[in-house]
């Protein structure tokens, strides 16, 4: 298992490798300076959702190449 300094490596150096260095940095700060509550919007992400809706979504995602 990983741990948290060797995924904080592995995060920065794949977005180094796709975003360059400016941009890196300009992400982290967006990061930073963002209040999203990841905790609460998982709790109302699917609020209106039901099992059989999300595999009709799933399906349709699926026939349609994942787009």
């Amino acid at each position: 298992m990983k741990t948290d300094t060797d995924i904080l490596f592995g995060g920065i150096r794949v977005l180094m490798q796709v975003l360059g260095a400016v941009e890196t940095e300009q992400f982290i700060a967006l990061i930073n300076r963002e209040s999203f509550d990841y905790t609460e919007w998982r709790k109302s992400q699917w609020q209106y959702e039901t099992v059989a809706s999300l595999a009709t979504s799933v399906r349709a995602l699926r026939e349609n190449g994942g787009d």
